[in-house]
């Protein structure tokens, strides 16, 4: 299983590249982010005074800034990106081209690519969202397991131990969740995987496939 299986990193983020490499787990990209964050510079863009900024921040002079909103670095945040009201940003969050980062989520140690949509209540920490993902309202991204030991994965048969204490979601391009589902600590939701809403869902689900309440899951129909 590798990152290709799940999205490809845009243009819009082509000079963070070299820190992500496609044929590696996916997982393994998010110790990469504070590294692919170490030489960024803040943009010297004039701000909104409501919106408070600590530390290194490179903000698109495209992007829509909302009146109040709190952005800590190091951050990246691309063009024709929206951010709204409320907004927490909590450092080493890198954003791609035309994305919606709502009122009152927070964002923590995080890539979202282009075209992602969190729009109301949201917390993604320590995940990584593939282009035309979508978090509906209040979904959750836990991050820390209960006993906050390291986050296992089984995959084929096999259990994986990730070596993160922290580790949220990874959804491929265009996966989406429902309002106030919950994804458990090491959550993997493939190309356009739909979980339904206020399903706690953990585990991996494969591309196409909808996780439905009662943990029964269904294949998507082809839309040839």
């Amino acid at each position: 299983m590798t990152a290709a299986d799940f999205f490809a990193l845009p243009p819009s983020l082509g000079k963070f590249s070299s820190c992500f490499p496609a044929g590696a787990a996916p997982w393994t990209w998010l110790p990469c982010i504070a590294e692919a964050l170490a030489g960024v510079a803040s943009s010297g863009r004039q701000l909104p005074p409501g919106v408070h900024v600590e530390g290194a921040v490179w903000i698109d002079p495209s992007v829509k800034l909302p009146a109040y909103a709190t952005i800590i670095g190091p951050a990246w945040i691309g063009a024709g990106t929206e951010i709204r009201p409320g907004a927490f940003i909590r450092g080493n969050v890198i954003v791609g081209a035309g994305c919606v980062l709502g009122n009152s989520c927070e964002f923590k140690n995080c890539l979202l690519m282009d075209g992602v949509q969190v729009p109301h209540f949201s917390y993604v920490g320590d995940s990584i969202l593939g282009n035309g993902a979508h978090l509906g309202a209040g979904v959750i991204c836990s991050n820390l397991r209960l006993d906050q030991q390291p986050v296992t994965l089984r995959l084929d048969g096999a259990l994986i131990d990730t070596g993160l204490r922290k580790f949220g979601a990874i959804l491929g391009d265009k996966a989406e969740v429902g309002c106030n589902a919950v994804l458990n600590p090491g959550t993997l939701l493939g190309k356009r995987a739909l979980v339904m809403p206020t399903v706690a869902f953990a585990g991996y689900l494969p591309a196409n496939t909808i996780a439905r309440i009662r943990g029964t899951i269904t294949q998507i129909p082809r839309r040839d």
